[in-house]
C-alpha cells in the first residue's frame, strides 16, 4: 500500500502548478555564500533547512518528514533534535530529498525537467560508479580499477555539487515564503499539513475554481448609471410595464393576501387549500 501511495504522490507532483523560484542551473547565482556553505557543511544545511521547513516547531517532526517506512518508529516524540541530527549525518540523501518533498507538497511545486535530467543524471552516475567498483573488485585489473576510481570520484563531485545547488535552492523558496521576496509572508499551516497530507489534485482544483460562481456586487442605489436616461423610460411606442388590462382575461387572477394567513410561519398549506 506504501509504495502505491509514493507512486501516486509522485504523479500529482507533476500536476502541480506552481514552480520553484530558482531551478537548480540557477541556485548558485541567486544565493552564491549559502550555495558554499551547502557545499561544505552539507549536513549543517540539511538539519536548518529541515527545522525551518518546519517553522522551527520539532514537535512537527517526523523521520524523512513521513515518506519513509521508517518514519514515526524511531523516537522522534521524545527527542526530535537527536533524530533529526542522526537524519542529516547518516541518511543525508533522503534528508535532502525529504525536505524536497515536503516543500513541493506544501506549496504544490512541479519539478521541471531540467531538474529531473540533473537529479536522474547523479542518480544514475553514482549507480554506474557502484557497478563498476563491485566488477573491479571481482575481476582485479588494475586500468578497470583506476577507471572505477576515476568514475567515483567524478560521481561524488556531482552528488555534491547537486546537493548543494538543491539546498540553495530549497532555502530561497522558504526566502520566499516567509516574506523576504515580498511584503507579507505566508502564514504557518496547521500540523496536519506538514506531512504527507492529501490534496486535491490540480485538474479537480481548476474545476471547483471553475465551476465557482464569481463574487459580483450589484448595485444597490443610483440605477440606471450614470449616462442612462433616468426618467422617460421606456422610450415613448413601447408598452407600459405592466401594461394595463394583465392578467388578461381567463388567467387565473392572484389570491389575496389574507388567503395564506391561516397557516402559520414555515407550515405547507395542504393541496387543495390554495384559492382556485
Amino acid at each position: 500500500m506504501a509504495p502505491k501511495l509514493d507512486v501516486e504522490k509522485m504523479q500529482e507532483r507533476k500536476n502541480f502548478r506552481n514552480v520553484w523560484h530558482t531551478d537548480l542551473t540557477h541556485s548558485i547565482q541567486t544565493d552564491t555564500p549559502y550555495c558554499c556553505f551547502a557545499l561544505w557543511c552539507a549536513p549543517c544545511s540539511s538539519y536548518l533547512l529541515r527545522k525551518r521547513a518546519l517553522y522551527n516547531d520539532m514537535t512537527r517532526y517526523t523521520c524523512c518528514a513521513g515518506y519513509m517506512p521508517c518514519s514515526g518508529r524511531c523516537g522522534e516524540a521524545k527527542c526530535p533534535q537527536v533524530c533529526l541530527a542522526t537524519e542529516v549525518f547518516c541518511c543525508f540523501a533522503n534528508s535532502v530529498a525529504s525536505t524536497r518533498f515536503l516543500l513541493q507538497d506544501e506549496f504544490q511545486i512541479q519539478t521541471t525537467k531540467c531538474d529531473n535530467c540533473i537529479i536522474g543524471f547523479m542518480v544514475c552516475l553514482s549507480q554506474v560508479a557502484c557497478i563498476f567498483s563491485i566488477v573491479a573488485c571481482i575481476v582485479g585489473i588494475d586500468e578497470l580499477s583506476e577507471a572505477s576510481q576515476l568514475l567515483t570520484c567524478l560521481s561524488d563531485i556531482v552528488y555534491c555539487t547537486v546537493c548543494a545547488c538543491m539546498q540553495t535552492q530549497h532555502k530561497v523558496e522558504m526566502d520566499k515564503r516567509d516574506g523576504k521576496f515580498g511584503p507579507q509572508p505566508m502564514a504557518v499551516p496547521p500540523p496536519q499539513q506538514m506531512s504527507r497530507h492529501e490534496q486535491a489534485p490540480p485538474q479537480q482544483i481548476s474545476r471547483l475554481e471553475q465551476a465557482a460562481p464569481p463574487a459580483i456586487g450589484y448595485p444597490q442605489q443610483g440605477y440606471p448609471p450614470s449616462g442612462y436616461p433616468q426618467q422617460g423610460y421606456p422610450p415613448p411606442g413601447y408598452p407600459q410595464h405592466p401594461p394595463s388590462g394583465y392578467p388578461p382575461s381567463g388567467y387565473p387572477q392572484h389570491p389575496p393576501p389574507q388567503a395564506y394567513s391561516q397557516y402559520p410561519p414555515g407550515a405547507y398549506p395542504p393541496p387543495g387549500a390554495y384559492p382556485k
